[in-house]
């Protein structure tokens, strides 16, 4: 009996000896085989450098949709942070030379510069005219001071689209690579700053970097001066009638009362030019305008300024009565003509390719 007890705990515990070594086994195989594909996992989702600089998916995933909406969690921006780079232009110790008419008249024939040519060509020479003459109110021939203030502004327009094209251009080029350099990053800061969009808010980058239709910045600029004979123009190279609560201006003189704003002062035409595109690139009034002009780009259509001066009616307080003068002031004056023109390289372009 004894001899029966004692095999039988022998076999039992030879049968948990062997059931513990399979189960060791099983663990251990289990380990080697899942280890693995944990690690595997771990890295493609936690430790590869895509997760941090996933440039192509953001690319595909938030540029390239059909339906492109400006993202509504950005507030307008400061004043100041907007046009940083404007203002320090602004405090330009440089004093730019004032032309009379009859010089810039005979520049522009120096350099056989006139519309006809340009409507033709689509080029326009690169005359850049700091500030307008104050001769300008007294040419009686309306159709020779309406050609007189085109030829000025049309260049710095066109100057400050081809700066938008570039910049969205290399926006694309940065997006578009699996990493990008501190130059690039420190690029894309520069320009969240200057659109007033939040970090990584590449959606909204590329709405609001866009052109606006040269024949509707010729248009607002000659509603805004009276074709370049007004207060602000002259004294303060002010194009577009932009307001300010910060930066210097000049006050206008029927200003209700309580209304503390000023009309901006600029440098120079350029600056007036410059900020007027960062203004409507970038105030949630003019939200509207930018969602037009995408689904115009949606479907590879050029940008119409008839459609996109639609969305300018809180521009003025007259409201749609401003987008009637403004689309009657295109059409009278054929400005469309000038919405293809490219600007010639200067002699400094061409220097720097010898």
């Amino acid at each position: 009996m004894r001899k029966f007890k004692k095999s039988g705990f022998l076999k039992n515990k030879s049968l948990n000896i062997v059931s513990r070594f399979f189960l060791s086994s099983f663990i251990l195989i289990s380990f080697f085989y899942a280890a693995p594909i944990i690690i595997n996992f771990t890295d493609k989702n936690f430790n590869n450098k895509e997760f941090t600089n996933n440039s192509k998916n953001i690319l595909n995933n938030t540029l390239n949709k059909d339906k492109l909406i400006e993202k509504d969690t950005t507030t307008d921006s400061d004043e100041r942070d907007l046009l940083y780079d404007i203002l320090e232009e602004n405090n330009s110790e440089i004093n730019l030379v004032r032309y009379t008419t009859a010089e810039i008249e005979s520049l522009f024939k120096e350099v056989n510069y006139n519309l006809k040519d340009v409507r033709d060509t689509k080029l326009v020479k690169p005359i850049d005219i700091g500030l307008l003459p104050n001769e300008i109110k007294n040419i009686g021939n309306t159709k020779k001071r309406k050609e007189m203030f085109i030829k000025i502004v049309l260049p710095l327009i066109v100057k400050e689209n081809n700066k938008i094209r570039v910049d969205r251009k290399r926006l694309f080029t940065i997006l578009n690579k699996n990493s990008n350099t501190d130059i690039e990053k420190k690029w894309l800061e520069k320009k969240y700053k200057q659109y007033g969009v939040r970090k990584n808010d590449l959606s909204t980058l590329k709405v609001r970097m866009d052109e606006i239709p040269i024949s509707l910045a010729i248009a607002q600029a000659a509603k805004e001066t009276g074709w370049g004979t007004s207060r602000f123009a002259l004294k303060g190279n002010a194009l577009f009638g932009q307001w300010t609560w910060s930066g210097e201006g000049l006050k206008p003189k029927n200003a209700d009362k309580g209304k503390d704003h000023k009309v901006m002062k600029f440098h120079s035409l350029q600056l007036s030019v410059r900020a007027y595109l960062r203004n409507l690139n970038t105030h949630s009034t003019y939200r509207n305008l930018r969602k037009a002009r995408t689904e115009l780009r949606n479907q590879n259509k050029s940008l119409d300024s008839l459609i996109l001066s639609k969305h300018l009616d809180k521009y003025a307080e007259t409201g749609s009565q401003y987008i009637e003068v403004l689309q009657k002031i295109i059409k009278q004056n054929n400005l469309k003509d000038f919405d293809e023109a490219k600007l010639l390289p200067s002699s400094k372009d061409l220097e720097s390719l010898i």
